[in-house]
């Protein structure tokens, strides 16, 4: 059966994380790719279950941290040699020593920086509008004490009626089809 236009997903409603761990390694091995949990709380049993296991926040941090260091020190090196030499006290234009502090503090800050904004790009945020946000049960149980599991439709092994028979075997509180 084809996919109805603008459907997003099936939404399956749980009870516990148990329960949700459980079907999401199921439709992991089941061949589901394209799928994301739902929890009130962190949840890092569903993570692995659904093959969530790479981030790179730490990368783009690091590299966030390498191009303040250079920057800094490159502006320095700029103002020292050529942009405004100043002879002090015999000293050479170019004294490395001088420049470690404010490269530093520079380091800090882009990685910091790179770290909270590349987060938010890799997150997708800010998002204001998402499909799940037309679920019924989505909006007060995904706050507070319920666990989703949706199968997005964009998963190559997505069919509406299998995948719907296949959420059901696992029991849930209810799979609702979402709309966009």
């Amino acid at each position: 059966m084809p996919i109805r236009e603008g459907t997003y997903g099936l939404l399956a409603e749980f009870d516990t994380p148990t329960e949700l761990v459980l079907a999401a390694q199921a439709a992991y091995e089941a061949g589901y790719r394209r799928m994301d949990c739902y929890t009130p709380y962190p949840v890092e049993e569903a993570a692995e279950a659904i093959g969530f296991h790479r981030n790179n926040v730490s990368l783009v941090c690091l590299l966030g941290g390498i191009l303040g260091c250079c920057a800094m020190f490159g502006m320095e090196t700029w103002v020292s040699v050529w942009g405004y030499p100043l002879n002090i006290a015999g000293r050479p234009y170019y004294s490395w020593p001088a420049f470690v502090v404010p490269a530093y503090e520079w380091t800090i800050l882009f990685a910091g920086l790179s770290a909270a904004f590349g987060m938010l790009a890799m997150n997708g945020l800010p998002t204001l509008y998402h499909p799940l946000f037309n679920a019924p049960n989505f909006r007060n149980g995904a706050t507070t004490d319920k666990f989703f599991l949706c199968i997005e439709a964009t998963d190559p092994k997505f069919s509406p009626t299998e995948s719907r028979e296949f959420l059901a075997l696992h029991r849930p509180l209810s799979v609702v089809e979402v709309d966009y």
